[in-house]
C-alpha cells in the first residue's frame, strides 16, 4: 500500500524536529514498525513494510558514516583491481634482426684523369717588395701520370656491392694514394696472392671466406679500355674485400643491439683508411691482415679450440642420436644401436665392466629388451638423472655429450660475441659469465676470486653489456624497480592497501616525502601519471642482504647479497629479476676495495647504510658465452639457457643471405 506523505511534509513546521525525534526515540524503544512509519514520514519516503532485521540494516546504511566509509573503500580497491589488471611493464624483447645492408658502392669520384696542376708564381716575404713587380706568373706544370691515374676513366661508371662506410673508405684511401696496391702492369702482384690467401683462410676466425673471394682478372687480348677495366676492378674489388674483413674481424658482423633489447653493447668505430695503408705496406699480408682480429688471450684460445675440433671432427666419426627420439622399455628403435654405442664410448669403466656381458651380447637389435634397460639405467644414475629407463632428452644429451658440430658452433658464436666488446678487457676487472653463472675478480698478482651466482630467470634475463664498478654500499636500501611495483606489488596493494607500510617498506614522493602506501593513487603510478618511489629499509629480510656493488646503468642491474642462499647449490641458477647476486659478497666487495673481508664485515656490523667509492678504473663485463676459456685455458661448454644462440645464428644466416644475394649481382 503506497502513503501519501505531501500533507504531513507540510504540517511539519516549528514542531518538526520534536516530532522526529520522539518517533525516532520510539523506534529504537519498544514499537519497531511505529518508527520505521514515522521516520519514513519525517524524511518524506514511502515504503512498504519490512522486517525488522532488513529495517535495521537499512538505517546502519542510511545514518552509519563508518558503514559508508568502508562502502566506498570496498568499491574503490574494485576500481583500481579492474584497472591494475590491464596494467603490466613488459620485459625488454628480442627484435626481427636486420643485417647491415650492402648497397651499390659508385667509385666515379675517383675516375678524373689529372693532366696538369698549377704552380704559384714565388712571393716576396715583404709584401710591397719592388721585386714582386717583375715576379714570373704562375705556370702550369704537366703531371706526370701513373698507370692508375691512365686507368682512373674506367671507374667513371664503375660500382661494387659492399658496406657503405667500405665504400667511404675506398674513395678517400684512392684520392690520398692514387696509385695501384695490388696490381703491376694489369697483372696481380705477388701481395696480391697473399691477400687472396689471407682472405681464403677467414674460417680459422669464424668468418666466411666466401665473402671475401675475389676472382682473378681474365687475361684477353681485348683493347686497352677493356684491359684498364678489368684492372681497376680486380684492385677496388680486392682492397673492398679486405676492408670488409677488416671491419667483420674488429666489429663482428651483427651488430648485437638489433638483435634483442637484452643487448647493451657499442658498435666499434673502426678506421679503415689506415688499415688499408697497412696492408698496402705490409710486408707479410697474412700477419698484417689476421692482426685486425682480437689479439687478446681468450680469443686465442678460442681460435686454437676450434682448430682441434675441426681437425677432430674430420679425423673421428661422431655418435649421434636423432633428435626427439623418445624409447620405453619394451619399444623398438633404430636408434637402439646408437644408445648402445654412446654408452659404450662415454660410460664409465665400473658400468661397462658391470654390464659386460650386455654389452657383448648386443648385436645391433632394435628392440629396448630388458637388459638394456638396466644398461641405461646404471646409466642415468652414473650421470645424476631419475633412473627410469626412459631414452629422452636428458639421456640423450649425457649419452652423446656436446657433439663437435654443436662445439664448434658455440665457438664460433663466443669469437663473434667477443668483437662486440672491448679487445682489451683490462688486467683488473670482474668477468661475469651468465650460461656459466659465475663472476671472476682478478688482477695482477692476485689470485683469481671466482664464485658462483644466480642470474635472472627466463622472463627477467639478464643483460648483456659492460660498465665501470663505483660503489660498495653496506646495509643497502632496495629500491624497488617500477617493473616490480606494477607487476608484483601492486595486485597484493589492490588487496591490501597498507601492504608495503607492513612489510618494511618506505613510500616517499618524487619531492621525498614519505606517504603511507594506503593514501597512494597506485593506477596513477602505474600509469605513469604519478611517481612515487618504493624502497626497502636494510635488515635481514632485506632482498639485497648486507652489501651491494653498484655500476650504474641504465638496466639498474647491480651485483648483491642476498637472504636466499639455498640457491646457490643449483646447478642452473637463473632466479633473479635480472641482478647478480653472490655466494660470498663480502669476499667480492673486498676485492673490488682492495680490502680485507674483516674490513668488509666490521662496516656492515655497524648496522649503518654506508657507501664506499671503489678506487681506480675498475671494468665489469656482464656477459653471455655458451663457450668459454675455463682459468686453466681449456674451453668449457654451457647449456644457452636464454636461447640467445638460436637467435644470434638466425642474426648471422640473416646477413650470410644479405652477402650472397649481393655476390650474386
Amino acid at each position: 500500500m503506497r502513503t501519501d506523505t505531501s500533507a504531513n511534509c507540510k504540517q511539519v513546521g516549528a514542531k518538526g524536529k520534536t516530532a522526529v525525534k520522539s518517533r525516532a526515540g520510539t523506534f529504537f524503544g519498544t514499537s519497531l514498525k511505529t518508527g520505521l512509519m514515522a521516520s519514513v514520514l519525517a524524511t518524506g519516503f514511502a515504503i512498504a513494510p519490512v522486517e525488522p532485521a532488513s529495517a535495521q540494516n537499512f538505517f546502519q546504511r542510511l545514518f552509519n558514516p563508518e558503514h559508508q566509509r568502508r562502502e566506498q573503500e570496498r568499491l574503490r580497491q574494485e576500481e583500481l583491481k579492474r584497472k591494475v589488471s590491464k596494467v603490466r611493464v613488459s620485459a625488454p624483447r628480442y627484435l626481427n634482426y636486420r643485417p647491415d645492408d650492402w648497397k651499390q658502392l659508385p667509385l666515379g669520384e675517383l675516375s678524373e684523369k689529372k693532366t696538369a696542376e698549377i704552380q704559384p708564381a714565388a712571393q716576396s716575404v715583404e709584401a710591397g717588395d719592388p721585386a714582386t713587380l717583375d715576379a714570373e706568373p704562375a705556370t702550369v706544370v704537366p703531371v706526370v701520370l701513373t698507370a692508375f691515374d691512365e686507368a682512373r676513366p674506367a671507374l667513371k661508371d664503375m660500382t661494387l656491392m659492399g658496406l657503405p662506410e667500405v665504400g667511404e673508405a675506398l674513395v678517400a684511401f684512392y684520392r690520398e694514394h692514387p696509385d695501384f696496391a695490388w696490381t703491376e702492369d694489369g697483372q696481380p702482384t705477388a701481395k696480391a696472392k697473399q691477400l687472396r690467401d689471407a682472405l681464403e683462410k677467414a674460417g680459422d676466425f669464424a668468418l666466411n671466406p666466401a665473402d671475401y673471394f675475389v676472382p682473378l682478372p681474365e687475361a684477353s687480348g681485348a683493347e686497352e679500355a677493356n684491359q684498364d677495366a678489368a684492372t681497376m676492378q680486380f684492385e677496388m674489388a680486392l682492397s673492398a674485400a679486405a676492408l670488409t674483413y677488416v671491419l667483420d674481424a674488429k666489429r663482428g658482423r651483427v651488430d648485437p643491439n638489433r638483435i634483442s633489447q637484452y643487448h647493451d653493447l657499442p658498435r666499434h668505430d673502426v678506421d679503415l683508411v689506415a688499415a688499408l695503408e697497412n696492408l698496402k705496406s705490409a710486408t707479410n699480408i697474412a700477419e698484417t691482415l689476421q692482426s685486425n682480429q682480437p689479439q687478446n688471450s681468450h680469443f686465442k684460445e678460442l681460435t686454437a679450440e676450434l682448430e682441434r675440433l675441426k681437425a677432430e671432427d674430420e679425423a673421428t666419426d661422431q655418435i649421434v642420436i636423432a633428435p626427439g627420439t623418445f624409447l620405453k622399455a619394451g619399444k623398438s628403435s633404430p636408434e637402439m644401436k646408437n644408445i648402445v654405442a654412446a654408452i659404450q664410448k662415454n660410460g664409465s669403466v665400473e658400468l661397462r665392466t658391470a654390464h659386460s656381458g650386455t654389452l657383448e651380447a648386443y648385436e645391433g637389435d632394435d628392440l629396448y629388451s630388458p637388459e638394456l634397460v638396466e644398461l641405461v639405467k646404471a646409466f642415468q644414475k652414473e650421470n645424476k638423472l631419475t633412473p627410469d629407463g626412459i631414452v629422452g632428452k636428458n639421456s640423450i644429451k649425457a649419452m652423446v655429450g656436446e657433439t663437435n658440430a654443436a662445439k664448434i658452433a658455440k665457438v664460433e658464436l663466443a669469437m663473434e660475441r667477443s668483437r662486440w666488446m672491448p679487445e682489451e678487457l683490462g688486467e683488473r676487472k670482474v668477468f661475469i659469465n651468465q650460461p656459466a653463472f659465475t663472476a671472476t675478480y682478478s688482477a695482477p698478482g692476485e689470485d683469481p676470486l671466482s664464485m658462483r651466482v644466480v642470474v635472472g630467470k627466463k622472463s627477467n634475463q639478464t643483460n648483456f653489456f659492460y660498465d665501470k664498478i663505483e660503489i660498495v654500499e653496506y646495509n643497502p636500501y632496495w629500491g624497488v624497480p617500477y617493473s616490480i611495483i606494477v607487476n608484483e606489488m601492486l595486485p597484493k596493494l589492490a588487496k591490501d592497501p597498507s601492504y608495503l607500510d607492513r612489510a618494511g617498506y618506505e613510500v616517499t614522493t618524487a619531492g621525498g616525502r614519505k606517504v603511507s602506501s594506503s593514501s597512494v593513487n597506485w593506477y596513477a603510478v602505474a600509469s605513469k601519471q604519478q611517481t612515487i618511489n618504493v624502497r626497502q629499509y636494510p635488515g635481514r629480510s632485506n632482498a639485497l642482504g648486507e652489501v651491494k656493488i653498484l655500476f650504474p646503468n641504465r638496466h639498474h642491474i647491480y651485483m648483491h647479497d642476498t637472504p636466499s642462499k639455498s640457491l646457490f647449490n643449483k646447478d642452473v641458477r637463473a632466479f633473479s629479476h635480472g641482478c647478480i647476486r653472490l655466494h660470498d659478497p663480502k669476499a667480492m666487495a673486498a676485492a673490488v676495495l682492495g680490502k680485507s673481508k674483516d674490513y668488509v664485515s666490521s662496516r656492515i656490523s655497524a648496522g649503518q647504510n654506508e657507501q664506499e667509492k671503489v678506487t681506480g678504473d675498475l671494468p665489469v663485463y656482464v656477459s653471455y658465452f655458451t663457450a668459454w676459456p675455463e682459468l686453466d685455458g681449456t674451453i668449457a661448454y654451457y647449456t644457452d639457457i636464454y636461447d640467445r644462440d638460436r637467435h644470434l645464428l638466425k642474426a648471422l644466416e640473416k646477413t650470410e643471405a644479405v652477402r650472397a644475394k649481393a655476390r650474386a649481382s
